[in-house]
């Protein structure tokens, strides 16, 4: 079997991308794969790492602020289009497999017109755009929450949730540890509301008798040591708080925290459900459609997390996070309602659909 996978230009594309394509090998030894990507985006280095074989589109996203200057755009969507028409004459793939991002809309909507199968995964709560345009030529949506049938016809649908990073479930506590963990993630390169607002509460934190792990980003990490330094020089008590760039045991991290603060992107919220951890959300405004706010509002309307928002961060998060933390009977009840959010084994769901599609076409 052959399978086209197409989709990026952000992590939570790219990672469902290629855990999907991990769950087909797993399945399916003797796959092929190949992956169309963007050209200059994050999937052209992440997808050879993971090794899987890419080939680039010139596929660009539309100006929207000035849509004067898409003449180039379409030029490129169209010299896309052909691409991958000859990608998929010469590769003969049995289904496409569509994540989202500018390279899926191209790659999947010229397989469906040459009488490929395609499967379209969608991680958010409120669907993309490419995934919507695409609806009506898709076989199988997988989607990760419920009451997607206002943006998918309903036959259409399974709800699969997101593929999470491997191991997540295998973390280990801290036991000789008794205080309360509060896990502050800010993503690979960091949030910046999130971080001020950590670092305007430092002291706060550091004498609420409970552990930090405060993870900034790369972009923010020499601000917010520094920051950390400098309460340790004016005699301020810093140890119960770690501050790193990065995160390598996400894993113990995760298991050790009684509260975690997050972004709420797709693969953060399906982490947490995995998990069960009570969260409190803090959606980013720099994405489209707002697409975090309605990821968290999922949990929210199900009494499953607690949402900030990112224009009152700095006064209201961390205040509502030591007041969180210490209430066990609220901790208990998010507890037990991300939980019961919770798709287990999404990748290889997936990979099954994919599967059965593959063997339907031949």
């Amino acid at each position: 079997m052959r399978y086209l996978i197409s989709g990026g230009g952000t992590g939570g594309h790219i990672f469902p991308a290629v855990s999907i394509a991990n769950a087909l090998q797993e399945l399916d030894p003797e796959a092929e794969i190949l992956f169309i990507g963007a050209l200059g985006r994050m999937e052209m280095e992440r997808v050879p790492q993971a090794g899987y074989k890419i080939i680039g589109l010139p596929v660009r996203g539309f100006n929207r602020a000035q849509p004067w200057k898409n003449v180039s755009v379409l030029i490129d969507l169209a010299k896309s289009i052909r691409q991958v028409k000859k990608i998929i004459r010469d590769f003969k793939p049995n289904v496409g497999v569509g994540v989202g991002g500018y390279a899926s809309g191209a790659a999947m909507w010229a397989a469906a017109n040459m009488g490929i199968p395609i499967l379209l995964q969608e991680q958010n709560g409120f669907a993309g755009v490419t995934n919507k345009l695409l609806k009506d030529k898709a076989s199988k949506i997988c989607v990760a929450y419920p009451g997607m049938e206002r943006f998918f016809p309903a036959d259409k649908i399974i709800l699969t949730g997101n593929p999470v990073r491997q191991n997540l479930t295998e973390g280990k506590k801290n036991k000789d540890d008794k205080r309360k963990n509060l896990l502050i993630i800010g993503g690979s390169l960091g949030a910046r509301t999130i971080n001020e607002a950590v670092m305007a509460a430092l002291p706060d934190l550091a004498k609420a008798g409970i552990r930090v792990v405060w993870q900034t980003g790369k972009i923010y990490y020499e601000k917010c040591l520094e920051r950390v330094n400098a309460l340790k020089n004016e005699g301020i008590n810093m140890d119960s708080i770690e501050c790193l760039d990065f995160l390598s045991d996400m894993p113990d991290r995760y298991a050790q925290a009684d509260l975690v603060i997050s972004r709420a992107g797709a693969s953060s919220i399906s982490e947490i459900c995995l998990l069960g951890k009570p969260a409190i959300l803090v959606p980013s405004p720099n994405v489209a459609e707002d697409h975090q706010t309605h990821n968290a509002m999922a949990l929210v309307n199900r009494e499953a997390a607690v949402l900030v928002k990112d224009c009152e961060a700095a006064e209201q998060l961390i205040p509502a996070a030591l007041k969180l933390i210490n209430d066990t009977e609220r901790l208990k009840t998010l507890h037990t309602n991300v939980l019961k959010l919770a798709e287990k084994d999404s990748a290889k769901r997936i990979a099954e659909e994919v599967i059965a599609l593959a063997r339907k076409e031949r």
